[in-house]
């Protein structure tokens, strides 16, 4: 392949970046400049960052935007293979070399040949290995386990880990020379929690994505993206894009709300500002029941002695509702309620209604709400 069409490819990929990396804010905006800046060259890059961050997905754009793009991207996870076999797995192992080896076999470096080799998790690789690793970056030439043959090689390393691999090198677990080897450009991975502007975007990525598969659609509500910012995301990207996938198995309606979510994303802090001032939060009263009574559970239900609270008003339900139908019907009202007072201006009754212009749209649209004939029926069904 020529120089131009290599360029070419990186440039298409280039070009596409803000598509693969997802994100506004400014901590993705600062990673997407650096990648940019970083690809066309052949330095070694050392991806640091939290578990589930991306760092792979960022190996890769770095990869596809190089002139390198066209060759082999080779991902191998130095902490999921044994010690003993990791030497095999990275340079190969000839015909023989050791018991079960019936034949010889390329490693890692050889099938990246001309491409990008991604050593994730390189601060859990063994320490002798770490003496072959270095000695490969700067010689260029490798040999096989039980091999004398020097093979040249022509690969770029991008590693990854989410450890402090200067603490490592101060306590004797990485080899100093091989950590400024692979540090010529280091690049840090945002945690999700430090961008939870992308949080919106990124989660339609993923809705989009399952989508495509054929496995389903859902529409984030305003209320829980509000919960999800909040969250503190130990499993960063990864996590979300799990209970992206969960969400889409467990409901069917396509709308979810913050109810709708798993109650550790559910924000503590929200669901305090939202509770009326006299209400005591529940898990609260659930510490102040008596530990040798757990079966009085009148002090859950009890208002707090110095604060009077109305009781609430009793219901009699006299044959079977659908609740979500129900439910439906009381929001459509509401809807066409704050529409008609506001002159039938969305942004005002939007505001009214506290949501979002284009969530209210949204709303308009599932309940065929339309000024020129809800109008008339809202007042109808008011009057009877």
């Amino acid at each position: 392949m020529t120089v131009t069409a290599k360029n070419t490819t990186a440039q298409r990929h280039l070009k596409h970046l803000d598509r693969r990396l997802v994100g506004i804010s400014d901590a993705i905006i600062d990673v997407r400049s650096l990648v940019t800046k970083v690809s066309p060259t052949e330095a070694t890059v050392l991806l640091q960052g939290e578990s589930g961050t991306g760092k792979e997905v960022i190996a890769r754009l770095v990869h596809d935007c190089s002139e390198r793009a066209d060759g082999p991207f080779i991902p191998v996870n130095c902490g999921a293979i044994p010690g003993e076999l990791l030497e095999s797995e990275l340079f190969g192992h000839e015909k023989g070399a050791f018991t079960g080896a019936v034949a010889s076999r390329k490693g890692r470096f050889e099938l990246a040949e001309g491409g990008t080799l991604f050593l994730d998790e390189i601060g859990d690789m063994p320490y002798e290995m770490q003496v072959k690793l270095l000695r490969v970056l700067q010689e260029r030439t490798f040999e096989r386990v039980g091999g004398g043959k020097a093979i040249k090689c022509n690969v770029r390393v991008v590693a990854a880990t989410h450890q402090n691999l200067e603490q490592h090198v101060e306590a004797g677990k990485f080899r100093m020379d091989l950590y400024y080897r692979l540090n010529v450009f280091p690049l840090e991975v945002p945690a999700l929690r430090e961008r939870t502007a992308d949080i919106d975007g990124l989660a339609q990525r993923f809705i989009d994505s399952f989508s495509a598969q054929g496995r389903g659609g859902i529409r984030l509500q305003d209320d829980a993206l509000a919960h999800l910012r909040l969250y503190a995301w130990p499993g960063n990207v990864r996590e979300l894009g799990n209970l992206i996938e969960r969400l889409i198995i467990l409901n069917t309606d396509e709308m979810v709300f913050a109810a709708d979510l798993p109650i550790k994303y559910q924000s503590s802090e929200l669901a305090i500002a939202e509770r009326p001032e006299n209400v005591e939060p529940l898990h609260d009263q659930l510490d102040s029941l008596p530990e040798n009574e757990p079966e009085d559970l009148s002090a859950l239900f009890a208002p707090p002695p110095t604060i009077p609270v109305a009781p609430p008003t009793p219901v009699h339900i006299d044959e079977p509702i659908n609740l979500k139908q129900h439910m439906a019907d009381t929001e459509r009202s509401l809807i066409i309620s704050a529409l008609e007072q506001t002159g039938w201006v969305n942004a005002h009754a939007a505001k009214l209604l506290t949501l979002q212009r284009t969530t209210l749209v949204e709303k308009m649209r599932k309940y065929d709400i339309k000024q020129e004939t809800d109008s008339s029926e809202f007042r109808h069904a008011a009057s009877e």
